[in-house]
């Protein structure tokens, strides 16, 4: 189906284009930052229980004016439940919201409440910070074990560029950015990973019979010869993603929209970076090129 693409072309154009989208999220990280959730800001989160004809936009547009502040309304079960969101840790919580829920439902209910404080929050930061830097370590010393350190270099260059460009997204939608993005941004380094080994294992193979061949021809047969399997496992993934990110709710959004374009950037980037960089740093066939075996003693 794929063996009349020239590869080798559409790879520099992806590559130029990653490094393009690279640098805007860099810019957009460095100058714009992110919307912080309350997870690593610290703040108060309380499930309230309403009269079923209470609508989120009535409640968030009315406690948003009430209390001077962004509130944020998730529903939780059956109707009437909501859980809202505050940054004000100083809140006292059960007065303002009664003063601010009179108009609309003067005999709801409060059901439990907790402050989140700012250390809790930062610990979160780092912690998340550390399992990605400890994913990056121990990934690239089974690469350059499994593979080669050539190949090695280009997964993880195409991995950091996933992370990179999903982190650009949300520091240019000002999306929240909580636990929930922080899981989503793990998950892609595995679908990264996933590309990036099936294709690195399929070019190691090439290369190991056609030690002599030619680097871009070669590459071309290992990607043709994999991208089926990439777009379909990519594919369905995506179908499944797509459905959790329309009906799954706004509790589950940012999660949706950080594996959506994870998933997407992964598929780009292991065919585009995980194979651009490698031969830029003198990839070659002869690499794999098995040993030879020494020659038997000649009988005396």
């Amino acid at each position: 189906m794929f063996k009349s693409i020239n590869v080798t072309k559409i790879r520099h154009l992806m590559t130029m284009i990653s490094l393009i989208l690279l640098t805007l999220s860099i810019t957009s990280i460095v100058t714009r930052g992110f919307n912080w959730g309350l997870d690593f800001t610290g703040g108060v989160v309380a499930d309230i229980q309403t009269k079923p004809g209470v609508t989120q936009v009535l409640l968030k547009s009315h406690l948003d004016s009430a209390l001077s502040q962004d509130v944020q309304v998730m529903a939780t079960g059956s109707k009437g439940n909501w859980q809202l969101r505050f940054n004000d840790t100083d809140l006292d919580l059960r007065e303002a919201l009664k003063q601010a829920m009179l108009p609309i439902d003067s005999n709801f209910h409060i059901a439990n409440s907790s402050v989140i404080g700012p250390q809790v929050g930062l610990e979160m930061v780092e912690q998340g910070g550390l399992a990605i830097l400890a994913c990056f370590v121990l990934t690239l010393l089974y690469l350059s074990y499994r593979f080669e350190w050539r190949l090695a270099l280009g997964s993880i260059a195409a991995l950091v560029y996933d992370i990179v460009i999903v982190l650009g997204l949300f520091a240019v939608s000002q999306i929240e950015f909580n636990l929930t993005v922080l899981a989503a941004l793990l998950a892609v380094m595995g679908y990264s990973l996933n590309d990036s080994i099936i294709i690195s294992d399929r070019i190691r193979e090439v290369f190991r019979g056609k030690p002599d061949g030619e680097t871009d021809v070669l590459l071309d047969q290992s990607i043709v010869s994999t991208l089926s399997r990439t777009l379909v496992t990519s594919g369905t993934t995506l179908v499944t993603v797509s459905a959790l990110w329309l009906l799954g709710g706004s509790a589950l959004e940012g999660f949706s929209i950080a594996l959506c374009v994870g998933i997407l950037s992964g598929t780009w980037s292991s065919i585009s970076i995980g194979t651009f960089l490698p031969t830029r740093v003198g990839l070659k066939p002869i690499h794999y090129k098995p040993e030879e075996t020494e020659s038997l003693q000649s009988m005396p």
